[in-house]
């Protein structure tokens, strides 16, 4: 890891690990992936603008939730994350706390909410994919308030699956089904298959263990994930979701100001600017294309961050810049983890922390506060 400077770094070293179906699965997007691209692409296009002779400490710490962060980072849900490392949520969870950064537990996490809880005492969220009918959602958000999590994001840009191209050609749908080329690539990751497979072979969903009858394989969660889609959920689910969970409620997967508006009078608290990492409408617009709309509209009324595309610690300042409060990082992180475990995500996160305050620095910013917009040339206005 001494090599390792950047976030491309540790997704070369994830490549080189990995078989190419679990590479594929945390690095594609859907169909020609060019939503996925230009997440990346649009922040290269934003120009910044220094101020110059303006010294002073520097304070990346920020409040999100009334919980202090070190960093405006937090580490998105992920699902199946067991795959990439063993225990690779807590292994998440665990670099997270240790940077400061807030931590997001997916509905499709490998670890339960429960175990994550009793090993974790940092800021944690529950992500909540609206799967099911309501007793699917009640029993879990019961769950997270029991187990001590501090908001739940709700996402919904994902009520249908995406098509994820690079998984279909492998067969991969939330669970690897084997084929001879598969079980040739797995042997010639040797490192891979001896710390992920040959301890357990497919993890299963921790969450889910509660809806399905005892010692339920991984395949039979898998089936079941698959079969709770449900694409009917709509602003009213939305409202009984925030009647029956107490604390802050985000909504995850918003590219419009309308959606954001209506996300405020159903009551959430805040919003993510998302499109799921490229992985579900391609041509969506790109996130930072989509915030200033949406921070314009709710900004200062509810928490607005922003997902997909991060990949520098100077994109974490340019989405401050342009609106958002703090980001969530997705496949920065999962490239750590993959390529180091636990070791991995941490050198993750410390490279986009030490790159935002060395940002701050010659931006001429001391706090989050005074990275404003006169500090970015926008990038092009959303089509």
């Amino acid at each position: 890891m001494k090599t390792t400077i950047n976030i491309d770094d540790l997704r070369r070293r994830a490549r080189r690990r990995l078989p190419r179906v679990i590479f594929d699965y945390v690095d594609g997007g859907a169909e020609d992936e060019v939503t996925l691209r230009e997440n990346i692409a649009c922040f290269r296009r934003i120009g910044l603008v220094p101020r110059v002779l303006r010294g002073g400490e520097i304070d990346s710490s920020t409040l999100l939730f009334g919980q202090r962060l070190a960093v405006p980072v937090v580490v998105a849900p992920t699902g199946l994350n067991g795959l990439f490392w063993p225990e690779g949520d807590l292994c998440l969870a665990r670099a997270a706390a240790g940077a400061g950064a807030g931590f997001a537990l997916s509905t499709g996490s490998n670890a339960s909410l429960e175990e994550v809880a009793r090993h974790v005492d940092a800021p944690r969220w529950f992500q909540l994919y609206p799967w099911g009918g309501p007793d699917f959602s009640r029993r879990l958000l019961e769950r997270a308030q029991a187990s001590g999590y501090d908001a739940v994001v709700v996402t919904v840009d994902s009520l249908v699956p995406g098509n994820r191209e690079r998984d279909r050609r492998h067969g991969f749908a939330h669970q690897v089904r084997m084929s001879p080329g598969i079980v040739l690539d797995g042997l010639l990751h040797p490192a891979w298959l001896a710390s992920v497979w040959l301890r357990g072979g497919m993890p299963r969903m921790g969450n889910l263990a509660d809806f399905l009858p005892a010692g339920a394989t991984a395949g039979e969660m898998a089936d079941f994930s698959r079969q709770q889609r449900n694409p009917a959920f709509d602003w009213s689910d939305l409202e009984r979701i925030r009647a029956a969970w107490g604390g802050p409620l985000v909504l995850k997967g918003v590219l419009s100001a309308q959606d954001a508006l209506r996300a405020r009078e159903a009551g959430c608290d805040g919003v993510v600017v998302s499109n799921h990492g490229g992985r579900q409408l391609d041509g969506a617009v790109a996130t930072i294309q989509a915030l200033p709309e949406v921070a314009g509209a709710v900004g200062g009324s509810m928490t607005v961050l922003l997902d997909s595309g991060i990949r520098r610690g100077s994109d974490i300042a340019k989405a401050l810049a342009l609106g958002a409060d703090a980001v969530m990082v997705g496949r920065a992180a999962l490239y750590g983890l993959a390529a180091d475990g636990e070791r991995g995500a941490a050198t993750a996160l410390s490279i986009l922390t030490e790159e935002l305050r060395r940002t701050m620095r010659l931006l001429g910013c001391r706090t989050i506060a005074e990275i404003t917009p006169d500090r970015v040339v926008p990038p092009p206005a959303a089509p």
